[in-house]
């Protein structure tokens, strides 16, 4: 009802403005051109300072209202930094935003034509060219040097004791692989991508690292412990979206890269942070890749180590699951036959 209410409103003042605008066209025909001119002039000034003054209060009304609701406390450690870096240049653009916007407003109706008052021509001057051209440049350079500081920590080699993903993206889907026990992952060539024999990374069967490999359908993160994603494509550019942990990275077609970071809750932590019992961390692809982009979203379960390991546990390697019918083949129905009716007989003597 609140949302119906607010569009009425706007229509509304659309409206009037429109009938003012038709109003002064008469005004024009009647008074003539310099009188309607001054009168639209000065209609003109007091409806941009009631847009100011409208739309400032609109800005804060959005912020107070979306502040902190849309995605919420980072999720990383890493991505605290993210946030301060983010609340920095909001602060810094803030101020010049208002600033500019209370100028550019406020010189449009105080210096509307008047009789008598003169244009005053103001085609160049040295110093103001160099304050507001170094300025912004100083300002600029110290927030793209504090945004290189997070990038080299993100993508610098990750702690020894971090779990190791790989996530590689494919229209229109993640796929991920961990690590068996040998803590390593296996080898892969690109000739070897079968998808219809499960193989869709081409994971090269012959080296042993391959072996305890897994491939599971969603993404499971120990709280607390730092993890290392290993980011490649199978097919077009693909991008990491981490949205609550403050990620992102290219995921690009033949050139592996990496990025690491610490989570600091749970998603049940989350659901409680939340008050939403249906919250999940996600991962989803922010680089359009193709008519099936929007499908391109991924579900991250952060746990406790004893729930991650119990996950584990419960994984099938992708090498038994793609040589399930080589590791016991059957016995032809022949001797499968025979050996149930030997059973039997022996049963019979006994």
């Amino acid at each position: 009802m609140s949302g119906f209410l607010a569009v009425l409103v706007v229509v509304l003042i659309f409206i009037v403005i429109f009938q003012i605008a038709k109003a002064s066209e008469y005004v024009s025909i009647l008074k003539g051109e310099k009188k309607a001119r001054e009168q639209s002039n000065r209609i003109n000034g007091f409806l941009l300072i009631a847009f100011l003054v409208l739309g400032l209060i609109g800005v804060y009304w959005c912020n107070d209202l979306l502040k902190g609701k849309i995605l919420g406390e980072s999720a990383s450690e890493q991505g605290e930094g993210v946030d301060t870096l983010i609340y920095v240049t909001l602060a810094i653009t803030g101020v010049v935003f208002v600033i500019t916007q209370i100028a550019l407003f406020w010189f449009a109706f105080k210096y509307q034509e008047k009789e008598g008052r003169k244009a005053f021509y103001f085609p160049h001057n040295n110093k103001l060219e160099v304050i507001w051209t170094v300025i912004p440049a100083i300002a600029l350079t110290i927030l793209v040097a504090f945004g290189l500081k997070h990038w080299f920590q993100l993508t610098s080699e990750a702690p020894k004791d971090a779990a190791v993903v790989e996530v590689t993206g494919k229209q229109f889907n993640w796929i991920f692989r961990y690590p068996g026990k040998d803590g390593a992952l296996g080898r892969r060539d690109i000739k070897n991508i079968d998808p219809s024999a499960g193989n869709e990374l081409g994971l090269d069967w012959n080296d042993p690292l391959n072996k305890d490999d897994f491939m599971p359908t969603e993404l499971h993160l120990v709280v607390g412990k730092p993890v290392k994603f290993i980011i490649g494509s199978r097919d077009v550019i693909h991008d990491v979206g981490l949205p609550h942990f403050r990620m992102k990275m290219d995921a690009v077609p033949g050139i592996p890269t990496t990025l690491w970071f610490t989570p600091k809750f749970t998603t049940k932590q989350m659901k409680e942070k939340t008050g939403n019992p249906d919250f999940t961390f996600e991962i989803s692809c922010d680089q359009m890749c193709g008519s099936g982009h929007y499908s391109m979203r991924g579900v991250i379960v952060v746990e406790t180590q004893e729930e991650y390991d119990k996950w584990v546990a419960s994984q099938k390697s992708t090498y038994s699951l793609t040589h399930a019918d080589t590791a016991a083949p059957a016995a032809p129905a022949g001797e499968a036959k025979a050996d149930s009716t030997q059973k039997a007989v022996a049963a019979n003597i006994q």
